[in-house]
């Protein structure tokens, strides 16, 4: 079977069109920012490849200059992956290829060789600092779609770096239409490449939108801090640390006083303020490897890791203390709290009976008069 080149390009530019126009309708309103970049990439490969076609019948320096949108293309699948892996190497280098592909070559399109050579070879260039984007993620992903991905870059940078190297050394490519088996193996590789990209990059955009609900789901709405389940499971997996590291961790349970009298005097608004204010302290007073979260109405728990006695004194009397003096400026009126604090005993303890015995001290504190500490 015979494979017409300009028919294999037709068809990829078609079925990118249809993709981006497809694309914002699965992704649907609520998409991401990563989501977004990937729809502006489909959209400019396809107007990238309709255009290079055009280019044949009319105005050929603008339109195959205006193809060189490839380029923006990759920009726009490295700017995703940065958002889902984390801040990528060699954004600098992105960012001067994207410039000099469509650059150099409309400056040099009176020479078929040069504009070839620079545009191909440097545009596999960038199709490769974007495959290795792919690599060593800063922040969970799977490897699976990270892999396709990059395989697909790789393979059409590769066909794309062969491209060049017959246009600027050889005879053998005098036309972006010349049968070539190089040329028709790029074409074919283009579909299939295509097809199995924009599948790495749903899979992403899946995990991505899955990860975001994994986190609303142990998010309060309120605080921004962990809620319960959210408590649960980062708790467990610090009280393992600390297990099994033999590190001590303490538990606190905080209870704004009197907050009912709050709601009542102030209103349910100032109450949100109140709370989201005490979140936000409460936050930035324990350390990085800590563990905050709201549990519900006024009650709120803490676990510090590496904290005995004294440095559970020392974390209270920082909160007490900026609560004390940035409550009354924020809200109108000052606030203080209730705490019931105990540590970790090494060994079978679960998290469950840790904070059991933090409340019974914060029912102790109530007792006493509240506003203080109590130790379990």
């Amino acid at each position: 079977m015979r494979l017409d080149f300009v028919t294999l390009l037709a068809i990829t530019a078609t079925n990118l069109c249809m993709l981006s126009a497809a694309l914002p309708l699965i992704m649907g309103r609520g998409a991401g920012t990563a989501a977004r970049w990937v729809q502006a990439s489909v959209l400019l490969q396809g107007l990238a490849w309709a255009a290079i076609i055009a280019s044949s019948s009319a105005w050929d320096q603008t339109l195959s200059t205006v193809s060189m949108a490839a380029a923006l293309a990759q920009w726009a699948i490295f700017e995703a992956l940065a958002i889902w892996l984390g801040p990528r190497p060699g954004r600098r280098l992105v960012h001067a290829l994207v410039v000099a592909i469509p650059l150099g070559y409309t400056l040099g399109f009176s020479h078929y060789a040069f504009r070839v050579g620079w545009a191909n070879l440097l545009l596999a260039a960038l199709m490769l600092t974007v495959a290795r984007a792919t690599l060593y993620p800063q922040q969970p992903a799977n490897r699976r779609w990270r892999l396709l991905l990059m395989g697909c870059l790789a393979a059409m940078a590769a066909f794309t770096a062969a491209r060049g190297v017959l246009g600027a050394f050889t005879d053998a490519y005098p036309s972006f239409r010349t049968p070539h088996p190089v040329n028709i193996a790029a074409a074919v590789a283009a579909n299939v490449t295509l097809v199995l990209g924009t599948v790495a990059l749903l899979v992403a955009w899946r995990d991505e939108a899955e990860q975001q609900l994994r986190t609303l789901a142990m998010t309060d709405a309120l605080t921004g801090l962990l809620n319960r389940r959210g408590f649960e499971v980062h708790g467990q997996a610090l009280r393992t640390r600390a297990a099994r590291q033999r590190q001590p961790l303490a538990a606190l349970l905080l209870d704004l006083d009197h907050f009912k009298r709050i709601n009542d005097a102030y209103g349910h608004d100032a109450g949100d303020r109140a709370l989201a204010l005490f979140a936000r302290l409460a936050q930035s007073t324990a350390g990085p490897g800590d563990t905050v979260c709201r549990f519900g109405g006024e009650e709120f728990g803490v676990l510090l890791l590496h904290a005995g006695q004294e440095g559970v004194q020392r974390f209270d009397q920082r909160l007490r203390g900026r609560l004390q003096a940035e409550s009354a400026e924020a809200l109108g009126f000052p606030m203080d709290y209730s705490a019931g604090a105990a540590l970790f005993h090494c060994g079978d303890e679960d998290l469950a009976s840790l904070m059991a015995r933090a409340d019974v001290a914060l029912y102790a504190a109530k007792e006493q008069g509240r506003r203080q500490l109590a130790m379990a």
